[in-house]
């Protein structure tokens, strides 16, 4: 078969505007024939029709309160002074509230200002006014009044006022029907055992939650091998029994990747190719009127592209226009640079320090689902710009309420496991807070509390000079700053190497065997500053370390680098060692603290952390991570005035 290769890379908005206007001229954006449904079970729904009240509501003149109905004009001239003297008869009657208010009357009385003086006769002292107290007929709906509009989305309030209209069955805009079809011949399902070069098929069931949340029904295909013939029969199928089809992966320019020209052979592709990162490869086509997607196997390319692409298409069938997220103004932590001639769209971590909201970006890797779950916000850098600098403001679309950004604790620095269970924690404590965690390093985290960009640093740098942990630092980059040391653990740091050792590594000296890769922390981490300062007693020069150049951001990623075989050894925690199931060579136990700033010691983003750290249920789950000893966890260990 012919190779496939990109047909344009065309910027966002003109290709998402070429492709929007070619269905609408195919009819393919218009909803379906109205469907009629009993109003109850309406809520979420998008009206095919304006719905109008089938009667008045109340139907009738209604007592508003308990108490007696009377004529008004009866009751004129009673006062406080002058009270006035009625009989029960058929212009004077005892009503509850809701009773249809009785013939020849026209107000009610509250029973509160009823003063009985016999079974049948009592004392009133204010004249009552025409209508006081009653709910006229078609108070709320008068019949033939419009309830709801057209392509309005049903809410529980509406079902109410549809049932009080004497409306039980609405018409309504079916569901789109959205097909997916998963492809690939390394695909596999979830929950299996897994081969080397299986991929677990996860994205149907997160688009598939996002089509429903948006409105569509979703149906799924069987995985489909990397088959041409199969593939076509598949497709053909799915495009006869939806109103849009998915394809998912194969939508690239690799020998396996189909998806193009199977819409081409069935139908048109209108583009391939969108300047966007990630998920430039998306195809956007029309088969028998009906739009077909080809979106890459990457999730977050997935993801995005049904965003710019597939959304709009369902909510147009659904005679909606696709509501744009809160925005906000945020400083951005990191440079974050970008090439050209794309809008790239980063996810990024939000938390509001002082009166400032802030910016971290998050991996921006098409394939960390993680990201995705960790993000606050969309951070987007324009096709014609570089990117933006550190501390620039910019602005973030919410992917999460603004309310929970202002609940969350930033906290910048060296990474530490532990900080994953105190995220937790807190959480379950204080339903309503979060906690944001930037793996910068040591350093970086006590340059962010510099710069005001957070509340905590995490930081284990060791003073050669002293053995004493993080003060001449803070002192050194953070002169004249209120600060409080808190210690969060004790840990052991040493060499984290496969299970049985097989190089047999035991001490720095090792490093510079020939043969032994090595997998180093970044720049400004502690565990990077405890590896030079013990090569450097040693007399090792960073050129004799293979592997010295390789760096990773967290003790997780060394591990998982190790156990993946592209490095010997690196330098970490037991934690992490144990969690990846690789065994562990100790050289030191360091301690680990968190670094907070004065200003917010008082306030809730610290004094719920500070709290978790303290709970014995914390502590206990962080003993059971293996290598840490808290014998002072949440005890100052210094100040800074």
């Amino acid at each position: 078969m012919k190779r496939k290769v990109y047909l344009s890379e065309q910027p966002l908005e003109e290709a998402r505007q070429k492709y929007l206007e070619h269905l609408d001229q195919q009819g393919a954006l218009v909803p379906g024939p109205p469907e009629e449904i009993a109003a109850a079970d309406a809520v979420g729904r998008v009206t095919a029709a304006p719905v109008f009240a089938a009667v008045s509501s109340p139907h009738f003149h209604a007592a508003a309160m308990d108490g007696v109905a009377v004529r008004a004009r009866d009751t004129f001239g009673a006062s406080e002074t002058t009270p006035l003297t009625l009989r029960l008869g058929p212009t004077v009657q005892v009503v509850d509230t809701g009773d249809p208010l009785p013939e020849n009357c026209d107000a009610v009385i509250m029973i509160e200002d009823v003063h009985w003086t016999g079974e049948d006769t009592f004392e009133i002292f204010a004249a009552a006014f025409p209508w006081q107290h009653v709910r006229v007929m078609g108070e709320d709906l008068v019949a033939t009044e419009m309830i709801v509009p057209a392509n309005h989305v049903i809410r529980p309030v509406d079902v109410g006022g549809l049932l009080a209209g004497g409306v039980v069955r609405v018409k309504v805009h079916p569901r789109p029907r959205v097909a997916f079809i998963p492809t690939g011949t390394e695909v596999v399902e979830p929950g299996g055992p897994l081969r080397p070069g299986d991929i677990v098929e996860y994205n149907s069931r997160v688009l598939g939650a996002l089509v429903r949340e948006w409105g569509a029904d979703f149906m799924r295909y069987d995985i489909v091998p990397d088959d041409y013939d199969r593939l076509r029969t598949v497709l053909d199928a799915a495009v006869d029994a939806s109103d849009l089809v998915i394809i998912n992966a194969g939508a690239s320019a690799g020998r396996e990747d189909f998806s193009a020209h199977l819409i081409e052979d069935l139908g048109r592709v209108l583009v391939h190719g969108v300047g966007i990162k990630p998920g430039k490869p998306v195809i956007l086509g029309e088969i028998r009127g009906k739009p077909v997607f080809g979106i890459p196997g990457y999730p977050v390319s997935a993801v995005l592209n049904c965003e710019l692409f597939v959304r709009p298409v369902i909510y147009a069938k659904l005679g909606r226009a696709v509501p744009p997220r809160p925005r906000v103004s945020a400083l951005l932590s990191r440079r974050v640079v970008s090439p050209m001639g794309v809008d790239e769209f980063v996810r990024v971590k939000l938390g509001k320090v002082g009166d400032k909201i802030i910016c971290t970006p998050l991996g921006r890797g098409a394939g960390l689902i993680l990201t995705l779950i960790r993000a606050d916000g969309l951070l987007v850098v324009p096709r014609l710009q570089e990117g933006f600098e550190a501390g620039q403001t910019v602005d973030v679309e919410l992917l999460r309420p603004l309310s929970e950004i202002e609940e969350t604790t930033v906290v910048i620095g060296s990474h530490d496991i532990a900080l994953d269970v105190l995220a937790n924690h807190l959480k379950v404590k204080f339903p309503e807070a979060s906690l944001s965690s930037a793996h910068a390093g040591s350093l970086g985290g006590l340059l962010a509390l510099r710069r005001g960009e957070a509340h905590v640093a995490g930081t284990h740098l060791l003073d050669e000079t002293t053995g004493e942990y993080n003060v001449s630092y803070i002192q050194k980059h953070l002169p004249g700053r209120g600060v409080v040391l808190v210690n969060l653990a004790y840990r052991e740091q040493g060499f984290i190497v496969a299970p049985g050792n097989p190089l047999g590594i035991k001490g720095f000296e090792d490093l510079a065997r020939e043969g032994v890769r090595f997998v180093n922390r970044q720049r400004g981490a502690g565990t990077r500053v405890l590896l030079d300062y013990h090569l450097r007693l040693r007399g090792i020069g960073p050129d004799r370390v293979c592997g010295y150049e390789r760096e990773e951001y967290t003790h997780m990623a060394v591990a998982a680098a190790v156990a993946g075989g592209t490095a010997d050894c690196g330098l970490g925690i037991r934690a992490a060692a144990s969690a990846l199931g690789l065994d562990f060579v100790p050289v030191a136990e360091e301690r680990y603290d968190l670094c907070i700033l004065k200003e917010y010691w008082d306030q809730p983003v610290v004094g719920r952390l500070l709290e978790v750290i303290r709970d014995p249920r914390f502590q206990a789950d962080v003993y059971a991570l293996g290598g840490y000893d808290l014998r002072d966890c949440g005890r100052i260990m210094w100040e800074q005035e």
